[in-house]
């Protein structure tokens, strides 16, 4: 930190609360996980305070740290973006290495996973989409199918091996006649959650609609009928129970990031 920045702050909090503050800081990017400032941040080279000091964020008790927070963040996001390889694959494996079971994990305990059914759910197309006839189950069965067997990365610090199936999204966004020189795809779910991805995210070989794990249809505790599978982003980054797709230039949000967690979120 500079010596006129540390002056400033220390006019306004004493050296225990400036630290306090700095650390809370400081730990809650780590929470967020997995981005190129939380590595930056653990090898000790880009502290809260320098980059207060770069920003011109006032870190003046709680308000000043989450306003710092934000910009870091929107910062990280505009990096990942820039970084990203839309032809870069993520790491495949075998199939001995799949791990079973596979973990659950959501926003509330298993005893509360939604159920289905199938013969009346449908996906809901909205926002720059041409064709926005709702899609079966079945419909979606009958479109091409790829596989992977790909590692499912936590926010949380855990990671597992899974095998799923499912559509290519780039090829449905085609299909259905969205235009690709949007922005952003937001994912609503039937339990509540959303989020959303950047477009050439989207259009990622790897990233599918996901409709099998392990070669049978989607566990319910998995996301039946219908997730996202993109193994390039964290977990909270593969919604499950999709209902509805919407491709759009507004900034959508979700779930987990409008309560502090990284948007672009890069595995």
């Amino acid at each position: 930190m500079g010596l006129l920045m540390k002056k400033k702050l220390e006019t306004r909090l004493s050296d225990t609360d400036m630290k306090h503050a700095l650390r809370e800081a400081e730990a809650q990017l780590i929470r967020q996980g997995g981005d190129l400032v939380r590595r930056r941040l653990l090898r000790g080279a880009l502290s809260l305070g320098g980059f207060a000091a770069l920003s011109g964020c006032d870190l003046k008790d709680g308000d000043g740290v989450e306003h710092a927070l934000g910009v870091i963040s929107q910062w990280n996001d505009r990096v990942q973006a820039w970084l990203f390889d839309p032809t870069r694959l993520a790491p495949t494996y075998a199939v001995s290495q799949i791990v079973r079971p596979f973990p659950f994990n959501a926003f509330y305990g298993e005893e509360d996973v939604h159920r289905v059914d199938p013969r009346v759910w449908q996906l809901e197309l909205g926002g720059l989409v041409a064709q926005r006839k709702p899609w079966s189950l079945l419909d979606l069965l009958s479109l091409p199918q790829s596989h992977q067997i790909t590692r499912h990365i936590c926010v949380e610090g855990w990671s597992a091996i899974g095998e799923w199936g499912g559509v290519p999204l780039g090829s449905f966004l085609r299909r259905v006649g969205a235009d690709l020189t949007a922005k952003y795809v937001a994912f609503q779910c039937i339990d509540g959650y959303h989020t959303s991805i950047d477009m050439a995210s989207a259009l990622h070989p790897q990233t599918i609609l996901a409709l099998t794990q392990d070669g049978k249809p989607l566990p319910a505790r998995h996301g039946f009928p219908m997730k996202l599978r993109i193994p390039t982003k964290l977990g909270y980054k593969n919604p499950k129970h999709i209902r509805v797709m919407h491709v759009t230039n507004s900034h959508p949000g979700g779930y987990w990031e409008n309560q502090g967690y990284n948007w672009f979120g890069g595995s």
